[in-house]
């Protein structure tokens, strides 16, 4: 797919996906709550494509990767060997003059500096001002842990203290014995999860991109010792391929390598997958070889064994492991960027050449402007609309339902019969509908149809016999 050459403006995005229902404002009716979001029809169809093209990449094509789905509250004990409890945290500051609350690296990131860390924490470097106020009285950065705490029971008291999980990854580690006993896979296996996971951020921002609620898709790669370097290479490739088959061209794409200063002291690589969203450069997935840290922590807080019996080498040995993070919610809002167009077509038309329109120029004359959403057809949320010619004339709403039926018994549809047939393109257009179907009165004497085509708008006559053949080429 050939890159957008202007980048969309985030208000039209968030326009278009409040209008259409891809993304509601959670709470909305009771004005909103921050850092929550609510997906609608499309948004939810979207996110599933998004899921299943994961699953099927990672899970189903691949014989030694098997899922799991794993509780979303779990023991605090879980928290406190992964060093969630003592060290998930973000440094914040307050202004002291607007009371407004930042991030302290982002609010320093954002005024082209970097926070200062110190033996004792961190600092802020001169001159970094409130971005809201523009006040220099900024209270020193101090430590905010992320997790959301609640309890368990009906006593609010210090044993039932409990956390929602900050990420899928833990529970896939706790669980690795008893996957390893009945799922009879052995070195090198994977265990994959999609699932919720909840951070309280201290400054939820960017439409969807970072929330406080939000949808992982991880996968723990457990390998033997030695084998890093090899597994996370394999890994950092699979994974850029993949963002190019569901829509993310790889001009849009970048590789961050982490520095050796960098590094969580556990790891010994890590690689972020990042796309180039109208707010910058940010990261879509990150893909870490973690070593045997968290099998190590678990196994020594726990007192349980988590060693794998090698019974080729007869050696005993606790796996190392390669981490591919993906953010669902993220990849849902880059496939949205990348997909949006705004487009100059021939006025009334509903076929010709496009021309991508220019922002703040004016339409040229004889054009109109057409919004739509370049999905990849394995992303868009409907494949394919049906739509008869009149919806007065019941011989031609009976044939269009005969086609519906039909389309629908593969592939995800839409029935419209309100409106003039080009308003009816536009509308899919705009949601990003890969197929457009017109049953006609020719259709009643010689059983085809027309099928239009969304980013070329060109028509083709095809019998409907041959509809499912024809679309299953590029929607399968």
């Amino acid at each position: 797919m050939q890159r957008n050459q202007h980048k969309v403006s985030m208000d039209a995005l968030v326009s278009l996906c409040k209008r259409r229902g891809f993304i509601f404002q959670s709470s909305e009716i009771y004005d909103g709550i921050n850092g929550f979001w609510d997906y609608g029809p499309l948004g939810c169809e979207l996110k599933r494509n998004i899921r299943e093209a994961w699953w099927r990449d990672i899970v189903h094509r691949r014989e030694n990767i098997v899922g799991l789905d794993s509780s979303i509250i779990m023991h605090p004990k879980v928290w406190e060997a992964s060093g969630h409890i003592s060290s998930f945290s973000d440094p914040m500051v307050d202004c002291k003059a607007c009371r407004k609350r930042f991030r302290a690296d982002m609010l320093c990131e954002e005024q082209g500096a970097k926070l200062v860390k110190t033996e004792k924490g961190f600092e802020l470097p001169a001159g970094v001002k409130c971005s809201g106020c523009g006040s220099k009285d900024l209270t020193a950065p101090r430590a905010f842990n992320l997790m959301f705490k609640t309890f368990v029971g009906p006593v609010e008291e210090g044993s039932s203290v409990a956390y929602l999980r900050p990420e899928t990854a833990q529970g896939i580690f706790v669980q690795f014995a008893n996957v390893l006993a009945t799922a009879r896979q052995k070195i090198p296996f994977g265990i994959a999860q999609v699932g919720k996971a909840f951070r309280n951020e201290i400054n939820p921002r960017n439409f969807t991109f970072r929330s406080r609620e939000f949808e992982q898709m991880e996968l723990e790669y457990f390998i033997k010792p030695g084998t890093d370097a090899e597994w996370h290479s394999y890994w950092v490739k699979e994974r850029m391929a993949w963002y190019e088959r569901i829509g993310l061209p790889a001009e849009s794409l970048q590789q961050y390598v982490y520095g050796k200063d960098e590094l969580a002291h556990y790891a010994s690589a890590c690689v972020d997958v990042m796309y180039d969203f109208p707010f910058g450069m940010q990261e879509l997935e990150g893909i870490a070889a973690r070593g045997d840290f968290d099998l190590s922590r678990h196994q020594k807080v726990s007192g349980k064994s988590l060693e794998y019996f090698d019974p080729e080498t007869k050696e005993k040995f606790v796996p190392h492991v390669v981490e591919p993070s993906a953010g669902v919610d993220r990849i849902a809002l880059a496939i949205l960027c990348e997909a949006y167009r705004e487009e100059w077509v021939p006025a009334g038309a509903t076929a010709g050449e496009t021309i991508e329109a220019e922002p703040g120029k004016p339409v040229p004359a004889g054009y109109e402007l057409r919004t739509v959403l370049r999905f990849a057809p394995c992303m868009a949320p409907i494949k394919v609309a049906v739509f008869p010619l009149l919806k007065n004339k019941p011989e031609l709403v009976a044939k269009g339902r005969e086609v519906f039926d039909l389309l629908q018994k593969r592939w995800n549809c839409f029935w419209d019969l309100t409106g003039a047939i080009g308003r009816r393109y536009r509308r899919q257009d705009e949601i990003g509908t890969p197929y457009g179907v017109t049953i006609d009165f020719d259709t009643l004497t010689d059983n085809t149809v027309t099928l239009r085509d969304r980013d070329s708008m060109k028509q083709i006559r095809l019998a409907i016999a041959d509809l499912p053949d024809h679309l299953s080429k590029t929607l399968e």
